[in-house]
C-alpha cells in the first residue's frame, strides 16, 4: 500500500511541475503592442473647411475594432485650452473625426487610444491657413510639412 501511495505522490508531483512550466511559458509570450497610425488630411487645411483625423489601430496584423476608448486631444499652439473629443470606431480599425477650425495657426493633435490593456498616444502637428508660432522653438516649417507654402 505504501508503494502505491508513494507512486501516486510521485506522479502527482511530476504532473504539477509540468503544469507550472506550461504556465510560465504562456506568461512569457507577450501580446503584440497596440499600434496607432494617426493621420491628418489634408496636412495643411483652410479656415472653416473640414479636415479628417484618423487613428488606425492594430495589434499585430489584426484591426482593433473594440478599443476601450479613443479620444482626440486638439489644441492651437500656445493655447492652454485643449479640446478632447471622444471618437467611435468606423471600419477596419479606423477611428475617425471630421472637424473644421475657425482660427488660423499651428495646431497639435494627440490620439489617446486605450485598447486591450494598453495605451498609445501618438502626436501630430498640422496647420490651418497661416502657421502660428510653434510651442517648441526647435520645430521648423519643414517639420510641419510646409514645404512650398
Amino acid at each position: 500500500m505504501r508503494k502505491y501511495l508513494f507512486l501516486i505522490l510521485i506522479i502527482v508531483s511530476v504532473l504539477n511541475i509540468s503544469a507550472c512550466n506550461n504556465k510560465d511559458k504562456k506568461a512569457e509570450e507577450l501580446p503584440d503592442f497596440v499600434e496607432v497610425n494617426l493621420t491628418v488630411n489634408p496636412e495643411k487645411g483652410n479656415v472653416n473647411e473640414p479636415m479628417v483625423f484618423e487613428a488606425k489601430v492594430t495589434q499585430g496584423a489584426e484591426n482593433v475594432e473594440d478599443a476601450d476608448e479613443v479620444t482626440f486631444e486638439i489644441w492651437r499652439s500656445k493655447d492652454e485650452k485643449h479640446e478632447k473629443i471622444k471618437v467611435e470606431h468606423t471600419t477596419d480599425g479606423i477611428y475617425r473625426l471630421e472637424k473644421s477650425f475657425q482660427q488660423e495657426g499651428t495646431y497639435y493633435i494627440i490620439s489617446h487610444v486605450t485598447a486591450r490593456d494598453m495605451h498609445n498616444m501618438p502626436k501630430k502637428v498640422f496647420v490651418v491657413g497661416t502657421p502660428s508660432e510653434p510651442e517648441d522653438p526647435s520645430e521648423s516649417k519643414n517639420d510641419m510639412n510646409m514645404e512650398g507654402h
